[in-house]
């Protein structure tokens, strides 16, 4: 069986030339323009009850090059504006099967800039990147070598909201292989006072990087709020308000890397609790520190890594009651407010710690999922409760 490689995307910081942020700025406009145009070409027809595809959308967009309004869309690379229109299609077949809401329109303002490209639409040769339409290469700051010999597939060129330009080269990385096998497996309850809780005890604290910079974050936003809409100095109001969020942003992605990376490490079976964050933050009390937290994004870097790494993450089912349940008797408290963060087993008399208990719990549930597939969740007292645990196994294929 031939061994096939992991596609990984190297993300690099570089630096555009007056000429280059030019093309490239008029490339995002004309990408968010054809993207808008054909998500409404396709909502009229399914108005209409007509169905329309890529291949329908990739006609209509040499139709507009060929009118007077839309003559600029000649002026820039044809292959992300035939991306774009492929992003549409997956989004489409998302939503029909189920997995994401109706795609929503492109914002000028809110929006990610973005322009994708496949092989006909960049030069990559010894180490330098050159995109279609430009003459010179792209300064890149290479802060890590790509694998030997790579030749991406694709290249994503991007900018942030602080203005900051990025490249993406998906490229497969034969560095990526299984870890040896281990028997260390670890259960894991995710919280705000602690951002994680482990089985063994280990509790990472929560570095609560939203809260680290709010006061600066506040007074930027104050100063914005007092500048005329549509002004130079609102602009830069804006900027410095952007540079505040991409530096907690920055700074939590960072330590959840390091922090997942540890744990795929470390362990050859994660057990998580499988929680609903959108609905959570519903919650008006609780909503900033829940997104301050990150714990979908927690889950998504575990995940993936897993994947990569031939580890298994299992997630319980989120009524698993991992808090009020005794991981030494088994016995079922009634009751376990959230203030409450240590109690007593009344049958065992074995003082717990809220977190650790639940983080213990969860590891015995993964490790009967990962044994038989059974049910561990115990039965209601009330009449017609479930008795069987819903779970899910994320693992690498064999």
């Amino acid at each position: 069986m031939a061994t096939t490689h992991v596609k990984r995307a190297f993300k690099y910081r570089f630096y555009p030339t007056g000429e280059q942020a030019a093309e490239l700025s008029r490339t995002f406009g004309c990408v968010r323009k054809v993207y808008n145009m054909a998500l409404a070409a396709r909502t009229e027809a399914w108005a209409r009850q007509e169905r329309v595809n890529y291949n329908a959308t990739s006609a209509m967009l040499t139709a507009w090059k060929k009118t007077e309004e839309l003559a600029f869309l000649n002026e820039v690379s044809s292959v992300p504006l035939q991306q774009c229109l492929r992003h549409l299609q997956a989004a489409f077949t998302s939503f029909f099967g189920k997995r994401a809401k109706y795609p929503r329109f492109k914002s000028k303002k809110k929006s990610r800039k973005s322009a994708e490209y496949t092989t006909s639409g960049f030069r990559f040769r010894d180490g330098r990147l050159t995109l279609a339409k430009m003459c010179d290469p792209l300064v890149i700051v290479w802060s890590r070598p790509l694998p030997e010999g790579a030749k991406p597939s694709t290249v994503t060129v991007s900018q942030d909201a602080v203005g900051r330009w990025y490249v993406s080269l998906l490229c497969e990385d034969p560095r990526v292989k299984p870890l040896p096998a281990t028997a260390t497996a670890v259960g894991v309850d995710v919280g705000l006072d602690h951002l994680l809780t482990l089985s063994t005890g280990e509790k990472v604290a929560n570095p609560r990087h939203e809260r680290k910079d709010r006061a600066r974050l506040a007074l930027a936003q104050r100063r914005m709020a007092k500048k005329t809409k549509g002004s130079a100095n609102r602009a830069k109001a804006r900027q410095r308000v952007a540079r505040i969020h991409a530096r907690i942003a920055d700074r939590r992605r960072d330590g959840l890397h390091k922090l997942t990376t540890r744990l795929v490490r470390e362990n050859q079976t994660i057990v998580i609790e499988d929680l609903t964050v959108r609905n959570m933050v519903r919650n008006r009390s609780l909503a900033r520190a829940i997104s301050d937290a990150a714990w979908a994004e927690f889950r998504s870097l575990l995940e993936y890594k897993a994947a990569w790494y031939g580890r298994e993450v299992i997630a319980v089912d989120r009524f698993f009651p991992s808090s009020r349940l005794c991981s030494t008797c088994g016995t079922l408290q009634e009751r376990m407010p959230l203030h409450v963060r240590t109690w007593t087993c009344d049958s065992c008399g074995t003082n717990h710690d809220r977190d650790v208990n639940a983080a213990r719990n969860l590891l015995a549930a993964g490790r009967a999922v990962s044994a038989c597939g059974a049910g561990v969740r115990p039965q209601r007292s009330s009449p017609g409760g479930q008795s069987a645990m819903k779970q899910e196994v994320f693992r690498r294929e064999p």
